[in-house]
Parts: structure tokens; sequence; C-alpha cells
């Protein structure tokens, strides 16, 4: 757990681990306002507080995990960048005249290797999150990423992809840009990549927003975070007119990152520090690069044509057929 610890945003379920925590507190400030040793009493809170707490976390319902999947706080495009690579250059634009701010990518350099790394990106104000629209990209955002596809396939350059999307951009002009058209293209033209690709969900995984920049070798996911068709109040508006029962939708959609490697939807899961990727940030960035790594030297094993032909299998198997 990090020095900001006190400054981060305590969610609903969490509030008796700080209960505990403000007793010990009181206990320490009594001790040195009367002289009377309570090392003992605080040395047994203190340890009934961690085990309470790292049990919590290990046992997290899927609605807990979407609400740390979703914490404000939480590690962004830009501070994996910070924490993981040696160097990075944004490369802008779509080359036609766009740069949409909710995908961000550009040539960079983890532990000696040269990657091309592309991410969704989400704000941690409301004023960074209308430049990047909330982190839900436009068509533009779709080809740009495409753009840079093309040219790490040229150069013979792994593609790293960080996901964090509620989801592609519904609105009208959205819409009228070829919404839809851009990402089936992703989808076509990541599926033929002759180079390692990974794709790893961060946040939040939803929807063709998502799997627009996931069509990879493969797919990660963080302990915490989710992967879904749709949003779980989506699905509620849907099955039950009701949007509050989200916390049902969560449970049936199996989106957490256990339900996802048992159906062979992602490849690994990625632990978190405890309590999630926003109590330390470069601890999880850390994590994060390591396991790239490992992936990285995994996958440069395959040919160019192997490495298609794996990506292909892998995403034809998906899902199940009843008669």
């Amino acid at each position: 757990m990090d020095n900001n610890q006190k400054k981060v945003q305590i969610l609903e379920f969490e509030k008796p681990i700080y209960l505990m925590k403000d007793k010990i507190e009181e206990l320490k400030k009594t001790s040195l306002a009367t002289n009377i040793n309570y090392d003992d009493e605080i040395k047994k809170l203190e340890e009934q507080t961690s085990m309470y707490r790292n049990e919590l976390y290990e046992k997290l319902e899927p609605y807990q995990k979407l609400q740390i999947a979703r914490h404000p706080q939480r590690p962004n495009f830009s501070d994996y960048v910070h924490y993981m690579c040696d160097e990075f250059i944004e490369l802008h634009g779509d080359r036609h005249g766009y740069d949409d701010k909710a995908i961000v990518g550009g040539l960079a350099q983890i532990e000696g290797r040269n990657v091309m790394l592309i991410g969704t990106m989400k704000g941690k104000s409301t004023k960074e999150n209308l430049e990047c629209n909330f982190g839900m990209p436009q068509p533009q955002g779709y080809r740009k990423a495409l753009r840079l596809f093309e040219h790490a396939n040229r150069f013979d350059l792994p593609i790293i992809t960080l996901v964090d999307t509620m989801g592609a951009y519904p609105g009208m002009k959205a819409e009228e840009a070829g919404q839809g058209e851009a990402i089936a293209v992703n989808l076509k033209e990541m599926a033929k990549l002759c180079v390692p690709t990974i794709a790893v969900i961060t946040g939040e995984g939803c929807s063709g927003g998502a799997l627009g920049l996931a069509v990879s070798n493969k797919v990660m996911i963080l302990e915490h975070a989710y992967y879904t068709v749709i949003s779980p109040e989506g699905c509620a508006s849907i099955l039950w007119k009701d949007a509050s029962m989200a916390r049902v939708a969560t449970d049936a959609l199996k989106i957490t990152g256990q339900d996802l490697l048992k159906y062979g939807i992602v490849d690994e899961i990625v632990k978190e520090p405890v309590g999630g990727a926003h109590y330390d940030v470069e601890l999880m960035a850390n994590i994060l690069k390591s396991a790239l790594i490992k992936s990285l030297k995994e996958l440069d094993k395959l040919s160019p044509e192997e490495l298609r032909n794996q990506r292909y299998e892998k995403f034809r198997k998906m899902g199940v057929f009843l008669q």
C-alpha cells in the first residue's frame, strides 16, 4: 500500500477496514495521552485488520470487482507509460484530419524492448475526462489505432494494447462517421498481423469498443478488471427494464477474470496489489511489465504464420453451441 493511501477514495464495502484502522489510531493516541501501554492490543488489532483485509479482497463478489475496476483513481494509460516505459514517443492522428484523445499510442521501449504501445485513455478529473471523452473512442480513434497497427507490422514491432473503456462512443456523430465499420476493420486487420500482439484489460472492457483493440495472441486481464459484451447496467435495462438490477446482471454475465479464464476468453490474470491497482500504481505497473516481458519472450518463438494461426484458432474456439 503506497503513501497516498489516505487520499484514496473509499468504496462502500471497504469501510469496515477503515473503521478498524480508526480504532487503532484512537488507541495509539490514548496510549500517548495517558502513558498507558496498549502495544499488545494495537498489535492484535493490526493483525486482525490485515487478515480481514486480505480475506476481503481475495473473496470479492463480481459487483465489488466491478466497483474497483471503475475506481476513479485506478491507473490509466499515462500511469502505465510513466512506470513501465524507458521511452515513449506518442504518434498522433488517423491521417484523415482527426486525433481522438480517447486512444493514445506510440513507440515505446520496455526493458530495452521496442514495442508499439496503444491504449484507451481515461482522465482522473472531470476536465481530463471531457478531453478524452471519458475513454470512449470514436471512429477516428480506431482508425488511428489501425494506422499504428500497420506501422508496427511494417517495422516488425510487437504490439501491446491497454484497454480500459466503457465502450465505443455511442453518439450520433460517431455512428454517422462509421463507428461499426471502424471497429470491424480493426477486428479483421488485427487478426492478420504478422507480429506478436498482447492485449491487457486494465479496468473496464466493454463490448466491441474494447474488442476493437484486443484481437491478440494473448489477452491478459488485471485481477479486478472485467471484460464483457455489454455493461451490467445495459444488460439489466434490456432484461429487466431496470438498471438498478446491475448487481444481478454482473453475476449472470460472468465478467470477472476467474470466469473469463475458465471459458478461455482470457489467457492470464495479472495479480493486483491488495486493495486494487490504485493502492500502489508503481507496483501494479511493475507487475504488469514483468508479465508482458515474459509473454513477449514466449511469442517470440512463433513465426509470422504461426502467430496468425494461433490468433485465429484462439478466437475460433470461443463460445459454446447448444442444440
